[in-house]
């Protein structure tokens, strides 16, 4: 018995002397939580970036190979290599995203990580960590406030059972106020999405100052997700959105803008809105995600062409969900028109809620997706018929349907919400608005570009009248008001500029041509209205033919909207008239200063590169001295 204890200890100590140690117990290891400043800590908000440390009671004879999950079951969050004599080591820095929601959607206020080695076997676990919920940063539209997010704030608003603190940009809890238009006064210039992105990010950095928190939640409607989209690929210096949730943004913009611009209200941002200006400009340039995941959400109750104001179907009245689609994202679509869409206690449950409640391990890297490119077809409008009805008046407009046009479809915008229409068809009857045969809807919130809209299926060919009238709620000034009609079927305009980005200055070519059933038609007459930024107006004639161009030389920088409407004749003689809606932005020159700051470096670095030389050149003359010595 001596004998087998002596050998069996003679193996020990050889064991020993070889390396082959078992690994210590993990009662006697630490594991530590880290905060971004290399201090340990026991408390972080959701999405804080963190990493992982154990530190083991001996050193081990070889590398191996630590993993860290988030519970006992919990996904794993982190690995890092013990190198062979070491005892500690550390992973490197992530995001805690998800960290405060558990995978069936409740909160977990208290997280603890565990170790283990790579047989899986446990080796320790951290101390508990108390977790709180990223803020949410709520971001109004066009035309609109914070007062939109209402339903999501406060004691009884969809954040509050969640356990979610929500800010609204503009809402006062920390500075920072956007302007997407004012309805008071609509011809008062807006900012640009550039300008508000800028307002957007001073708001997060108060609500990080205000919450201790690193990432917050994004959730933007409509012009809203274009703005934050700005944010987080021009302005946002290092990653603190966790996701970006969007609640009917246009990814492709959307024509019914054209009705608030034609009437020079809330410029330049209704110009900013256009199909051309997100898919010819914004789309191209504005394409850095920085890992942020995009989410959009598209009301879908419109789905007959007849019945839809403005745009492609389907659509939720203003904004089509090819429009939500127009670049690569997560996308659901409900039975939802836009100007509901905050409001939708069902929107928020079935789309956001799930997002905001995202587990661990189930955020992904939003990467940054190929520059798209403006689509050459586009919806046919004829040009869009503006006016003003006084109180206890009313304006007749007369529009021309051409030949071969399967749907007419009517958009009609009023600021004062107050006006209501009538129209005569090109039988000479009137023809009563029904909401079934005809589409006619009204939206009453004043964020939407149209108050009024209606259509019809296979319409007679012909003058058709439409009369607006003043209701008793019409203000004692009157009410302006802009008519947009978009067909399908009949004559086709395709019109281009040269450029969509050109300099102060540049010439810019604009073209247009017209053809109905692949048969060019000659254009009679045709000019492009040039509206820019602070809404003056340039008017630019072409001359008649088939194919018909003009030079154009932008003088103010920023958004214009040029508008090319041609008047044309069908084979057999009918009027047909079109209207193009593009868009482009003009880039500003370098300033004096710029240029002359930009001379004094270049005669800097070529001063300074001289010296250089001269020093060296004296340096060699020296040392051919000594060696002559």
């Amino acid at each position: 018995m001596r004998k087998v204890l002596s050998v069996l200890n003679i193996l020990v100590c050889v064991f020993s002397l070889y390396g082959f140690r078992s690994m210590p117990q993990a009662s006697a290891s630490e594991v530590v939580i880290l905060n971004r400043s290399d201090q340990p800590t026991l408390k972080i908000t959701d999405g804080d970036t963190i990493h992982l440390q154990i530190k083991l009671s001996q050193a081990l004879p070889k590398e191996e190979l630590i993993t860290f999950t988030l519970g006992e079951q919990g996904s794993v969050v982190g690995t890092c290599i013990i190198a062979a004599e070491k005892d500690t080591c550390q992973t490197e820095s992530f995001l805690s995203l998800g960290w405060y929601w558990g995978v069936d959607g409740t909160a977990q206020k208290s997280r603890v990580v565990n170790a283990h080695d790579s047989g899986n076997n446990p080796l320790g676990q951290s101390d508990a960590l108390q977790v709180l919920p990223r803020p949410v940063v709520l971001v109004h539209g066009f035309i609109s406030t914070w007062d939109t997010w209402k339903p999501y704030l406060g004691p009884d608003g969809f954040l509050s059972p969640l356990g979610l603190r929500g800010f609204a940009v503009g809402d006062g809890q920390v500075d920072g106020v956007m302007d997407t238009g004012s309805l008071t006064k609509p011809t008062g210039r807006t900012n640009s999405i550039a300008q508000n992105a800028e307002i957007e990010g001073q708001y997060i950095d108060g609500v990080k100052k205000a919450t201790g928190a690193e990432m917050v939640d994004l959730v933007g409607h409509s012009m809203g997700g274009m703005i934050s989209r700005y944010y987080i690929d021009r302005v946002m210096k290092e990653r603190d959105v966790a996701q970006l949730i969007m609640l009917g943004s246009p990814m492709g913009g959307s024509d019914c803008s054209v009705l608030p611009a034609t009437l020079g209200f809330y410029l330049p941002a209704s110009i900013e809105i256009r199909q051309s200006y997100m898919q010819g400009v914004f789309n191209n340039q504005i394409t850095h995600r920085h890992g942020v995941e995009f989410y959009d959400l598209g009301g879908t109750p419109i789905l007959e062409p007849f019945k839809s104001p403005c745009t492609d179907v389907p659509n939720d009245t203003v904004v089509s969900f090819g429009s939500i689609n127009a670049i690569e994202l997560n996308s659901e679509q409900i039975e939802v028109i836009h100007s509901e869409l905050t409001y939708s206690d069902f929107a928020f449950e079935k789309f956001v809620q799930p997002l905001l409640q995202k587990s661990a391990g189930t955020f992904n890297v939003g990467a940054d997706p190929k520059p798209t490119t403006a689509r050459s077809e586009s919806l046919q409008f004829t040009r869009v018929y503006k006016g003003k009805v006084d109180q206890g008046g009313s304006t007749e407009l007369t529009i021309n349907i051409d030949p071969n046009v399967t749907v007419a479809s009517f958009a009609l915008f009023d600021p004062t919400r107050s006006v209501t229409v009538s129209v005569v068809g090109a039988s000479g009857k009137e023809i009563p608005l029904d909401t079934d045969k005809n589409g006619f809807v009204q939206v009453d919130d004043p964020s939407s570009m149209i108050y009024l809209g209606y259509g019809f299926a296979n319409p007679k060919a012909g003058l058709w009248r439409v009369t607006v009238h003043a209701s008793d709620s019409t203000p004692a000034e009157g009410a302006d008001f802009a008519v947009s009609v978009y067909f399908v079927g009949g004559a086709v305009l395709r019109a281009q500029s040269s450029t969509l980005i050109p300099k102060l200055g540049e010439e810019v070519q604009l073209s247009a041509e017209v053809s109905m059933s692949g048969q060019a038609l000659e254009i009679k007459q045709a000019q492009a209205v040039i509206r820019d930024p602070d809404g003056n107006v340039e008017v630019l004639e072409f001359p008649a033919g088939k194919s018909i161009s003009a030079v154009w030389k932008p003088k103010t920088p920023g958004a214009h909207g040029v508008d090319i409407i041609v008047t044309s004749a069908a084979t057999d003689g009918a009027p047909v008239e079109r209207t193009a809606f593009l868009s482009v932005e003009v880039q500003p020159n370098p300033s004096q200063f710029q240029v002359t700051g930009n001379l004094v470096l270049v005669i800097g670095l070529a001063v300074f590169v001289l010296g250089l030389i001269l020093f060296a050149f004296v340096r060699t003359l020296r040392k051919v001295a000594l060696l002559k010595k």
